[in-house]
């Protein structure tokens, strides 16, 4: 009779339970855009908020998420991922707590910018406790699962955030983050196993993580004052100014520093730099989709929340089927014809609206456009995590993370000022200009996508 191989010895006796755990605390990470997007004109009411004010309780989120990633994965390489996934978890879910009782706009910003600085230790730190946890085909799975989440996330953000804004009210999108955070906490503090840190120990890039947080914050701030004060005035010039010269700065220390954040040569290789094009402009369309929806239904319709919520069910379930039709034909049709499909499909829906602005056609036209954006998440993910040597993927995987994150800031920030009109006043014109950017931006996009995009995956660059 034969016996069954017995499991790799590193295999933890826990790790699916701590995959649960840990998968629901990323979760957390996700839902924080999309569940707080529906709960954004509730917030700018009750606070009295500036639409500034209002664009940063995204924006400061997804921008300190995104630019200090990268740190926090090599934080998670200097003192261990279990250290910085309690830490993470321990700063996000207090934070959560900090923004729920924000009484002003800048305690408000204060939190979600804290809520980034926890999301920016604990995502990386957790996905490489996945990895370390599984082996062979049942790593395979537990990224599945991982990767799953961002469509879940989705769905469920719009209906918990419209259900909790109408309600307890919106404080509780940030509440129920802290007896879920201090849960999980509890539960990995006694389950995950004790990790011996790889010798010898990276050291931290601080200078270079602050250089492109920084100059990415400049970026985004010139966006959303243009709203307000014009897009050709010498303010927006000289932030953008300051912007460029920063992530001048940051090339140069990146290629300068004994441990970067980056290996920045990755970004010139066309696969990775199509990649992060990609998941930049697919991030920021769905950003203005969201944006732009919940304040078209709430401010324009005088939808409530929950209601509202409910109107973006079918983009989130176009979204997960855009993603799981590409990531079915993605081999067959190649990473291009998608990529510039999803960019089509993705201009088609946001010119919908622009064309006749009411409920069928927002609705209509999101959805559709969501379905692109799904899409895009696939091709980008597969075309630049896809074709590079295995040593360097944790490294892509990192930049595509970040430019995710970007993506959302930038695409608040534009779609806000663009829109500014109908954010601040009682005309619907912003919403439709709002649309009307959006599809053109796709459109330009699959334009870029159709020259940059490989047609097909070729072997891993470098060794």
């Amino acid at each position: 009779m034969t016996s069954e191989a017995p499991a790799p010895a590193a295999a933890h006796p826990l790790r699916w339970r701590i995959l649960g755990f840990l998968g629901v605390a990323q979760l957390m990470l996700i839902l924080d855009v999309t569940v707080v997007a529906i709960a954004l004109p509730h917030i700018g009411t009750d606070l009295e908020l500036s639409r500034q004010a209002v664009t940063w309780t995204v924006s400061a989120y997804t921008l300190t998420f995104g630019g200090l990633m990268l740190l926090g994965g090599r934080t998670a390489d200097l003192i261990g991922a279990k250290r910085v996934v309690l830490a993470g978890l321990l700063i996000f879910t207090a934070a959560s707590l900090v923004t729920g009782l924000a009484g002003t706009g800048g305690m408000l910003i204060g939190g979600r910018i804290a809520q980034g600085l926890g999301a920016a230790l604990l995502s990386p730190a957790a996905l490489s406790l996945v990895v370390g946890l599984f082996d062979g085909d049942e790593r395979n799975r537990a990224l599945g699962v991982w990767s799953a989440l961002g469509g879940g996330g989705a769905a469920l953000g719009v209906l918990l955030g419209g259900a909790l804004t109408a309600g307890p009210g919106w404080p509780w999108v940030f509440y129920v983050n802290v007896p879920i955070g201090l849960v999980i906490i509890a539960a990995l503090a006694r389950m995950l196993p004790h990790q011996a840190v790889a010798a010898p120990r990276p050291r931290l890039d601080v200078l270079g993580a602050l250089l492109v947080t920084a100059s990415s914050a400049a970026l985004i701030y010139a966006f959303i004052r243009a709203g307000d004060d014009g897009w050709l005035t010498a303010a927006t010039g000289w932030l953008v100014l300051l912007a460029l010269i920063g992530y001048a700065a940051f090339v140069t220390r990146q290629k300068t520093a004994r441990s970067p954040m980056m290996d920045v040569s990755l970004l010139i290789r066309r696969p990775v730099a199509t990649g992060t094009f990609l998941i930049l402009m697919a991030t920021a369309l769905m950003i203005a989709v969201f944006f732009l929806g919940t304040f078209y239904f709430q401010h324009g319709e005088d939808y409530g929340a929950l209601r509202t919520g409910l109107m973006f069910l079918p983009v989130a379930v176009a979204t997960m089927l855009g993603a799981d039709l590409t990531g079915r034909t993605i081999a067959k049709a190649g990473p291009r014809r998608l990529a510039v499909a999803g960019l089509l499909t993705a201009a088609i829906g946001m010119a919908l609206p622009a064309l006749s602005l009411n409920p069928l056609t927002v609705v209509i036209g999101t959805a559709v456009a969501g379905a692109g954006t799904g899409a895009m998440f696939v091709v980008a993910s597969a075309t630049a995590l896809g074709q590079v040597a295995p040593h360097e993927a944790g490294i892509a995987s990192g930049i595509v993370s970040t430019f995710h994150e970007f993506g959302a800031s930038i695409g608040a920030a534009v779609i806000s000022s663009v829109a500014a009109a109908s954010l601040t006043g009682d005309t619907l014109d912003g919403f439709t200009d709002g649309f009307v950017l959006a599809a053109i931006a796709a459109a330009v996009a699959a334009l870029a996508a159709a020259a940059l995009t490989p047609p097909r995956s070729h072997a891993p660059q470098g060794t």
